[in-house]
């Protein structure tokens, strides 16, 4: 039986098309707010079809020491192409890119995670220190 955990895949964001790359500074300012931008197939584009797309896209942080990560972001990616003449016809595609702002008055880790439709769920993270 597999577990929850072993569902998630990694690799490196430069080679594979699937995994959330994290944008942002490594070291921030305690009290003040910060962005930081999600997105999958930054190096290698990632279709985005009615049969092939990114879904959503996830972030949380969990405080250095931390015993539960708290959700900062969501992201739906609901229009590939869809339509009623049939695939890929449709006037609107989304792309799996944001951003977002958060205050983070402790270090830690942001994690992301992101979802394909044949493909599952794979994740990243990115250590945040605060100064």
């Amino acid at each position: 039986m597999s577990t929850f955990e072993s569902l998630y895949q990694e690799a490196d964001w430069k080679q594979e098309k699937h995994v959330p790359v994290i944008e942002g500074p490594d070291s921030i300012t305690k009290g003040e707010f910060t962005h930081f931008s999600v997105s999958v197939g930054k190096e290698i584009p990632h279709p985005n079809t009615t049969e092939h797309h990114i879904r959503w896209i996830a972030a949380a942080f969990l405080p250095e020491g931390g015993k539960y990560p708290y959700e900062v972001a969501r992201f739906e990616y609901t229009a590939h192409g869809e339509s009623v003449e049939g695939a890929n016809q449709g006037p609107a595609y989304t792309a799996p890119h944001s951003c977002f702002s958060v205050r983070l008055d402790q270090p830690g880790t942001l994690f992301v995670t992101s979802y394909c439709n044949i493909h599952g769920l794979w994740k990243s993270e990115k250590p945040v220190s605060v100064s």
